[in-house]
């Protein structure tokens, strides 16, 4: 079993709108003296791909609607952001003074649908939503990188996101290429010879979580990573395979 390596990449600048990812990915492996190798996997934050997108809404130019003013009023919230949220949901599961978390339109359930407002430019009246479709992020991302090395390195864009039972965040993949997101083992036996019934293993958001322990949460100023030596089934599944359906949500009613 080779040892897994995660090498962490530098020195990208501030990302702005329609800047050429695959190009500053470029300059921060060729700093750390690292080349792309058949078998790597590129996992980069979702901030720098929506930046480059230009997913950025001014709350200034925000007109709340009625439903979001109620929703505001009730628990305390910005109504312009809480406009932000509904526009990018596809429904609404919790809305509370202490949570609001909707179905997000890619349909990943997530707090305030991904819309965030740290380590921007513009301070407090700028938010950043997440990429329109980071699936097809990251197949784009996917191509340019082997146009320009011959390489074709498996693609994560990573969030990090709460879960129902456990406190804290965890990278998790909102986006993926050259990867399949959910590898099942069913059918497989373990070492006693046991027939596997139920394992089905999140081998994408395991990578992501492991490229956002290097990547960090606030300043650390990492937003990509190079992960070698990782052991995965390649694919080209979306990471929307990873979201349960709302029909086998146990939770929700």
């Amino acid at each position: 079993m080779n040892p897994l390596q995660i090498f962490p990449l530098t020195g990208i600048p501030e990302v702005r709108p329609g800047d050429d990812l695959a190009a500053l990915l470029l300059g921060a492996l060729g700093r750390a003296n690292l080349t792309i190798e058949e078998g790597d996997v590129l996992a980069l934050a979702q901030k720098i791909v929506s930046k480059a997108e230009g997913r950025f809404v001014r709350l200034a130019e925000v007109a709340p609607s009625p439903e979001a003013r109620r929703i505001a009023e009730r628990d305390g919230r910005d109504a312009r952001l809480v406009e932000v949220v509904l526009r990018e949901a596809n429904e609404v599961v919790v809305a509370s003074a202490r949570a609001l978390i909707v179905e997000h339109r890619s349909g990943a359930v997530c707090a305030h649908g991904g819309v965030d407002r740290s380590n921007l430019p513009g301070g407090e009246e700028a938010v950043l939503l997440l990429p329109r479709d980071a699936d097809a992020s990251a197949r784009a991302l996917r191509e340019a990188l082997a146009r320009q090395t011959g390489a074709r390195p498996a693609v994560i864009i990573a969030d990090t996101q709460g879960r129902a039972f456990r406190r804290g965040v965890v990278g998790v993949a909102i986006g993926c290429a050259g990867v399949e997101p959910v590898a099942d083992l069913r059918g497989t036996r373990d070492r006693a010879g046991r027939l596997l019934e139920i394992t089905q293993v999140a081998q994408a958001d395991e990578l992501a979580a492991a490229a956002s322990a290097v990547m960090g949460q606030a300043a650390e100023g990492v937003p990509a990573v190079l992960i070698r030596g990782a052991r995965y089934r390649p694919g080209e599944s979306p990471a929307r395979t990873l979201f349960r359906p709302k029909a086998e949500d146990l939770f929700r009613p």
